[in-house]
């Protein structure tokens, strides 16, 4: 039930927000996840209220919102502003965000620099970084500093160009290894959960079964704890062939291409704003100006002489 419906419902109890130790008690009690990223108020007051349990600001707003040609180019600024935005929008949902591609590679220092950030200035309440095991002991330090960590292996797409493009990982026995490595790695690290992308069903089955905390499925198969996509991937919104584990939900490039067509053909046909849309003098006002007409005075100087109280 969405959080509209529980308010129309007129449910006593206020609704409880989600925790890390929410989606942890989900994957126990073995209710699946749902996942969703946004990148603004109003489509995160929509996600939000849907009752998504997770909301990610992720990078990806380089690609979907900002028309990057991949995640790379992302600012901590650009993400910084997104993810202020998003969660002034955001009542329920457990609310992470991406930390952009070198904000987290240089030194540790850094990193928890700009982690904090994320915590304290953007309201996020939790960051995610890409990387397997080599970022364990870099997702410890955040943890020891009270930063919430989601970790993400399989597809990164930061290392689009070590990996020679989107390519699915773990197809070999010895990157199957390795992502089971990564992900038990992660979780000692103090991981509170892991995103899987673009490995095979089978392989993130049995990372799920292995590790305590919940696993995000993302080209991951159904067998993950919890699922997400790209909000604009949902509602057809990206423009592009979608990758095969999207499911469109929405024609929403459909939906917005007709109502535009449709506001340009009444403006052009001078049927947009009519008489209704439209703002009146009072009857006094008109009587005035109606009367100075006939007597051949300035019009406009009558208005400018009206009190304001006397314009409608």
């Amino acid at each position: 039930m969405s959080l509209t419906q529980l308010r129309e419902n007129g449910a006593s109890k206020p609704v409880r927000p989600v925790t890390a130790q929410t989606l942890l008690e989900m994957k126990q009690a073995g209710h699946a996840i749902t996942a969703l990223t946004a990148y603004d108020y109003p489509t995160a007051r929509l996600v939000d209220q849907a009752g998504i349990d997770f909301i990610l600001v992720g990078d990806s707003v380089g690609m979907a919102v900002l028309g990057y040609e991949s995640t790379l180019p992302v600012t901590m600024d650009e993400m910084l502003h997104h993810t202020r935005a998003v969660a002034r929008g955001v009542e329920r949902a457990f609310l992470v965000a991406d930390m952009p591609f070198g904000s987290y590679h240089s030194s540790a220092e850094e990193a928890l620099r700009n982690a904090t950030r994320f915590i304290k200035e953007a309201g996020a309440h939790a960051v995610k970084i890409e990387g397997g095991r080599r970022r364990a002991d870099l997702v410890r330090q955040m943890t020891e500093a009270e930063i919430s960590v989601v970790a993400h292996i399989g597809l990164t797409p930061q290392s689009i160009h070590r990996m020679s493009g989107y390519r699915v990982q773990g197809r070999s026995l010895e990157a199957i290894e390795g992502l089971y490595e990564d992900a038990l790695a992660l979780e000692a690290a103090g991981a509170v959960a892991i995103v899987l992308e673009g490995i095979p069903r089978e392989v993130a089955t049995e990372i799920t079964a292995r590790c305590v905390v919940p696993t995000i499925g993302i080209g991951a198969g159904p067998a993950c704890d919890g699922q997400i996509l790209v909000f604009h991937d949902l509602f057809n919104l990206t423009f592009s062939s979608p990758a095969k584990f999207v499911r469109r939900y929405a024609d929403g490039a459909a939906f917005f291409r007709d109502a535009l067509e449709r506001y340009r053909e009444d403006v052009t046909a001078r049927t947009f704003p009519n008489d209704d849309e439209s703002y009146h003098l009072s009857r006094e006002v008109r009587t005035q100006l109606e009367t100075s007409v006939e007597d051949n005075k300035d019009p406009l100087e009558l208005l400018a002489s009206l009190e304001p109280a006397g314009r409608a």
